[in-house]
């Protein structure tokens, strides 16, 4: 049974203020604001139910398909529940600042990913994490406080330092590496995804407030994260 219900909703007006938030599969969610939410207890519980549902389809009997079917239930309720908690808590510290969301688009990135080599078992950790489903919830919930969300383009805010907006001159190199954001250019160190988080706010308020003067990189000659996908102006 479906029922459709209207919600009043609050209108959702320009704010000169962007909370960035960088998604991934180690930290779930990061803030420009430093909040973030470890992926760790949350990947060992995922495991624990990969190795369990292998265990399961070994055996290939009836009551196994039963045992399969309500394993998958409780794994999809759990994801579900962690999403609906990051997301409140994001729209919560969004409305209490006067402040928009800014996400990367995101859509085709499990087939991008996909591409690269990786194990078996880091593949399956990518696509289990429902991204989409966590950016339904915010994009609802925001609609019903009034707080705005944004989407700015993915590319090179992991790899662009948020302090110089200096990228790597050398094709197919980066500052980042694992956890860690070291700028080869004024020596800034931060956490990788607290860096992408604040290059996502920033890229936030250009696609939020078009008429700001936008963002450039110190370097000259240097093409950084924001003149490349010219979206400021």
């Amino acid at each position: 049974m479906n029922i459709c219900v209207d919600l009043p909703t609050n209108p959702a007006g320009k704010t000169p203020k962007v909370i960035g938030v960088d998604l991934g599969r180690r930290d779930i969610a990061t803030t420009s604001g430093s909040k973030s939410w470890s992926d760790e207890k949350i990947q060992n519980t995922r495991d624990r139910y990969s190795k369990v549902r292998a265990n399961i389809q070994s055996k290939r009997t009836r009551s196994s398909r039963r045992l399969l079917k309500r394993l998958s239930g409780k794994e999809q309720r759990f994801q579900k529940w962690l999403n609906h908690n990051i997301s409140k808590q994001l729209v919560q510290d969004a409305k209490r600042s006067h402040a928009a969301l800014a996400f990367e688009n995101l859509t085709n990135i499990r087939e991008s990913l996909n591409q690269k080599p990786r194990s078996k078992s880091e593949r399956r950790r990518t696509n289990n994490w429902a991204f989409y489903q966590l950016r339904l919830f915010v994009e609802y919930k925001a609609s019903i406080t009034g707080v705005p969300v944004v989407f700015v383009p993915p590319a090179y805010t992991s790899q662009t330092c948020s302090r110089c907006h200096h990228v790597h001159p050398v094709k197919g190199k980066s500052y980042r590496s694992g956890k860690l954001f070291k700028c080869g250019h004024c020596g800034f160190e931060h956490d990788a995804d607290l860096n992408a988080a604040l290059n996502i706010a920033a890229l936030g308020v250009c696609v939020s407030n078009p008429e700001s003067p936008g963002m450039s990189c110190q370097l000259q000659g240097q093409m950084s994260l924001f003149s490349m996908i010219q979206i400021c102006g």
